[in-house]
């Protein structure tokens, strides 16, 4: 677990000091196998939904990039963390442009049409591994509970919202009414809890993922629904006519 705060001697500045075993290898490959996990599959749900708005190859990359990398660089944007994670490692941008273009030579090859439904299931899985990563990232610099869980969730959502904006649409986080960000905000929970208990690593990563990326998936087999707001009739009516000169 965290320490408390140790000044160092040059910049009087206060760094995070850790155990002796806070930080064993076994954790930053789990946090990697997350990452990487997550990253592509967000990348696919980019991908499949550049595909369903029938963009060329440029702006499927662009969207598939704005799912897999939006989220975490709004994090790190409100961390402080500097330089952005894929910008530290520009293999993941290599990656990335591998991954958009086998994709889409696959799916030509295949004939293979991409349906909303087929975009949603990767999407899910990156919705709970980048829940479960982004608390972490948070609670590991110190950030209150609270706020280290709406830091998940911003990982999380952030890459689809700006895919959704991109591609025209108002985004599913906000208009699909089947719980997507309270699957997220849930997972984000249960790693803090996870490190109440003082789980392992890896146990807390996956009990946090399992849960959002398990809410989600009975969200949408089970149609669970939240209350939508119903206008009134005569609003709209009164919406739906067209201006009068």
């Amino acid at each position: 677990m965290l320490c408390v705060a140790k000044r160092t001697g040059l910049a009087n500045r206060p760094t995070l000091a850790y155990m002796p075993n806070t930080l064993p290898w076994a954790l930053s490959h789990t946090q990697m196998a997350v990452e990487v996990i997550a990253t592509i599959a967000f990348a696919l749900s980019g991908v499949i939904e550049g595909a369903r708005k029938r963009l060329d190859a440029v702006g499927i990359c662009v969207v598939a990039g704005l799912a897999a990398f939006g989220g975490g660089t709004v994090r790190d944007i409100l961390l402080d963390r500097r330089p952005l994670f894929w910008v530290q490692h520009a293999g993941w941008v290599w990656a990335l442009l591998g991954l958009c273009i086998g994709v889409m030579l696959f799916m030509r090859a295949r004939d293979l049409e991409p349906t909303e439904r087929a975009m949603q299931w990767p999407d899910a899985l990156g919705l709970g591994l980048f829940t479960a990563l982004g608390t972490q990232i948070a609670i590991d610099v110190a950030m209150p509970a609270l706020i280290a869980v709406i830091l998940g969730v911003v990982t999380a959502v952030f890459g689809g919202v700006l895919r959704d904006v991109v591609c025209n649409e108002i985004p599913r986080a906000f208009s699909d009414h089947r719980p997507y960000a309270i699957c997220s905000f849930v997972g984000g929970w249960v790693m803090v809890l996870a490190h109440a208990a003082e789980l392992p690593q890896w146990g807390a990563l996956l009990a946090a993922a399992g849960t959002a990326t398990a809410l989600r998936a009975a969200a949408m087999l089970m149609d669970w629904r939240l209350p939508a707001w119903k206008a009134g009739t005569a609003t709209r009516d009164k919406a739906d006519d067209p201006p009068r000169r």
